[in-house]
């Protein structure tokens, strides 16, 4: 919300690198990645025009093996070093020890300041960054994704109530666990639940924050959201 309201901007910039649509070769995968992202974190520092976080998705990275992973690393240190909110999109899902783990990686290692959550486990895959909530670490817990297969589960229903409105409930439910600092993963390319949940969640006791991905390549409108969040 701080970020938002500095940066005058709403828009999360997904950093996934794909070296084969890269115009401009490094030596080696590592530097290739780090240039661009470099270049165009320049770009935006120059125009005075900055995103209000930066979310780099994990696999695009850990594909190149280490070279892709010492990138990760040197992205998110650009990133941090701009003062721009950073959240990993690990969708880590997992329990016990192993989510603590996973934890540990995201917010000590990577130094993230959020993370994707996939919440199929229920709250033990959620407890351990939930716990980082009480330190200011956010997370954000897929609740309609916007892949166009997010039906063959999220849309089931269960008592005439589809599972990603159960899931909603939950984040709701465990966000007074996580200090507040947990959110929902809500995709632009399911306009009509975007709508649903954004009613439900702003008329919770919890206030909740979203991740919107699907805008532009997967098909979904900036405008059509924007007219959803803005009530009209």
């Amino acid at each position: 919300q701080s970020a938002a309201n500095e940066k005058n901007s709403l828009i999360c910039m997904g950093m996934d690198p794909v070296l084969e649509e890269i115009s401009i070769q490094g030596k080696n995968a590592e530097e290739t990645i780090v240039s661009f992202y470099s270049q165009i974190l320049d770009a935006c520092k120059s125009e005075n025009v900055f995103p209000s976080a930066c979310k780099p998705n994990y696999a695009f990275y850990a594909q190149y093996g280490f070279e892709g992973l010492r990138a990760l690393q040197r992205v998110c240190e650009l990133v941090r070093g701009m003062r721009i909110p950073l959240i990993l999109d690990a969708k880590r899902g997992d329990i016990g020890k192993t989510s603590e783990a996973y934890a540990k990686e995201v917010f000590d290692f990577w130094k993230a300041d959020a993370v994707t959550l996939s919440p199929y486990m229920g709250w033990d895959t959620i407890q351990a960054f939930a716990e980082w909530g009480k330190k200011g670490k956010g997370s954000y817990v897929l609740a309609r994704t916007s892949n166009p297969s997010a039906i063959d589960f999220q849309s089931l229903e269960i008592n005439a109530t589809p599972l990603y409105q159960k899931v909603s409930e939950k984040i709701v439910e465990w966000s007074a666990k996580a200090n507040g600092n947990l959110g929902a993963v809500i995709g632009a390319t399911s306009i009509q639940e975007l709508e649903k949940l954004h009613a439900y969640f702003s008329s919770s006791a919890q206030s909740i924050p979203y991740l919107i991905p699907g805008i532009g390549k997967q098909g979904g409108s900036i405008l059509e959201v924007m007219r959803v969040l803005s009530g009209q």
